[in-house]
């Protein structure tokens, strides 16, 4: 049986020239500061978190390796954006039905749902489907809760 790592937090000062080994974790699993995976490697951790990790965090060190974590990709819609007052609109209508937003040059980003789908369809707003690893605002819609377990 390995041994289980525990993790508190990000490295405070990695070796970025060492190998990485990644931790692949989807964005809800991210969001939360307890919780256990296994790395690519095999290498067990438990995260036990005040604050929780981010894609392409260092969250721990060997002699050898540099374990990081690496956010899935998941489906996203992405909303191009002409003016400020439209992407203002679009974001608040996004956060007023609960929903989190990423915000790009040009473009807003949001998850794939069929509530969002209809919104931009019923507003005229172009949408194209992809996948992306999805980082929102901190704070806003969804993400403001905070459920301890």
């Amino acid at each position: 049986m390995n041994s289980l790592d525990m993790i508190h937090g990000a490295s405070t000062a990695p070796d970025l020239n060492l190998p990485v080994v990644e931790l692949a974790i989807d964005r809800l699993t991210l969001a939360k500061c307890r919780w256990r995976r296994i790395a690519n490697d095999g290498h067990d951790f438990g995260f036990d978190l005040e604050h929780p990790l981010r894609h392409g965090d260092v969250f721990f060190q060997t002699a050898t390796h540099q374990y990081r974590i690496a956010q899935m990709p998941e489906n996203v819609l992405s909303v191009a954006l002409t003016t400020p007052a439209q992407a203002a609109s679009v974001a608040w209508q996004v956060g007023n039905l609960h929903f989190r937003v990423m915000i790009r040059e040009g473009f807003l980003v949001v998850e794939d749902d069929l509530a969002l789908r209809q919104m931009f369809e019923r507003e005229s707003l172009a949408f194209t489907p992809t996948r992306a690893i999805f980082q929102p605002l901190a704070g806003a819609g969804a993400g403001a809760h905070h459920h301890h377990h």
